[in-house]
């Protein structure tokens, strides 16, 4: 199938004034879908090129007009009052939202072609007349997603989850006991809880976009970091916190920090409170709280290297298999599938 894709974006390392989490796995889904017979064609503005002269126009296609496509893909957009609601052309406008408007004007609803919408923000609202489109599907990257929704999770690369040797990351010097690499959108709650209180006793880091920090003086605040410098960072650390809003954890939603910080190594410290945590870390890594949190980071620095830590993340490892590219390939392949009468050729082995 030819297949639309909206989102709004880097496939490249993109800007380190952005907050698209979206680099760590888009990539490797856009591909993942070509391998898998798709073509794709790229509906938004190309801001790989625009905004960071990364030129990827030999190995992709964007069309900024409304050309021929068999299906469409979004990834959810929704209004950000002063910056993508203004007008075009006015200082700080992002026209994301308008052509998204645009696409779903002509594709989904006006020719009722397949559309997939991956509300990866949980943004979507309930009451949504896209939701009633017998045309459109609604994907949620959590465990536990919506009554008219299907779990489609931020996908991890099969080579790259084979290839993780949980003795080789165990084995790494780490000279920083606690990081968290992210910004703080909605995030107060889970850090005051779970981070600070860490953070008061541990050399530790807090990479990203964090502009109401008074509460936290003791905090290390370094200020947002490139994309590309992100697993260097994880590499560099013993343990990070997997902070989550509360609707993502209720959700059982978790973003691509998890797999950044396993695949670097860093041990991920999860929230017990997190809707089924169980599948993400293993229960040596569950924290019911601060005090928690600085026990099991005592315990992981002073087991560092041995029988202990290698099984540690080798069962973080292993729980990673749920967010295997071939899953999320499958899954969307039997997605059009119920959507068109054209079945979609099978996912080609990685």
């Amino acid at each position: 199938m030819r297949i639309g894709y909206s989102c709004w974006g880097f496939l490249g390392p993109g800007i380190i004034d952005t907050p698209d989490g979206g680099r760590s796995h888009r990539r490797a889904l856009i591909d993942g879908l070509i391998r898998s017979g798709h073509d794709i064609v790229f509906l938004q503005a190309n801001r790989d090129l625009a905004e960071a002269r990364h030129d990827l126009t030999g190995s992709y296609t964007w069309d900024s007009g409304l050309p021929t496509i068999d299906a469409l893909f979004l990834e959810w957009r929704w209004p950000l009052p002063g910056r993508n609601t203004t007008a075009c052309g006015t200082a700080g406008h992002t026209c994301d939202l308008h052509r998204q408007d645009q696409i779903l004007a002509r594709y989904a609803r006006s020719q009722h072609l397949p559309t997939v919408i991956w509300d990866k923000d949980l943004r979507l609202p309930a009451s949504h007349p896209l939701r009633a489109l017998p045309n459109v599907a609604i994907c949620e990257p959590g465990l536990l997603p919506g009554p008219d929704a299907t779990t489609l999770l931020f996908p991890v690369d099969d080579t790259v989850l084979d290839n993780a040797d949980p003795a080789a990351l165990a084995a790494t010097q780490r000279h920083l006991p606690l990081l968290y690499v992210g910004n703080q959108y909605d995030r107060d709650g889970a850090f005051g809880t779970y981070f600070a209180p860490a953070a008061a006793q541990f050399r530790h880091r807090v990479a990203g976009k964090w502009t109401d920090v008074t509460r936290w003086p003791h905090v290390n605040f370094t200020g947002r970091c490139a994309f590309s410098e992100v697993r260097s960072l994880c590499q560099s650390a013993m343990a990070t916190v997997l902070l989550l809003p509360d609707r993502y954890a209720q959700a059982g939603q978790m973003t691509q920090r998890l797999f950044e910080a396993v695949l670097a190594g860093c041990l991920p410290i999860t929230p017990a409170s997190t809707a089924c945590a169980g599948k993400f870390t293993p229960p040596d890594l569950h924290a019911a709280g601060g005090q928690h949190v600085i026990d099991i980071l005592r315990q992981a620095q002073a087991a560092a290297g041995t029988g202990w830590h290698i099984a540690t993340l080798a069962a973080c490892l292993e729980r990673l298999d749920i967010f295997r590219l071939s899953r999320q390939i499958a899954t969307l392949n039997h997605i059009l599938e119920s959507l068109t009468d054209a079945p979609c050729p099978p996912a080609k082995p990685q």
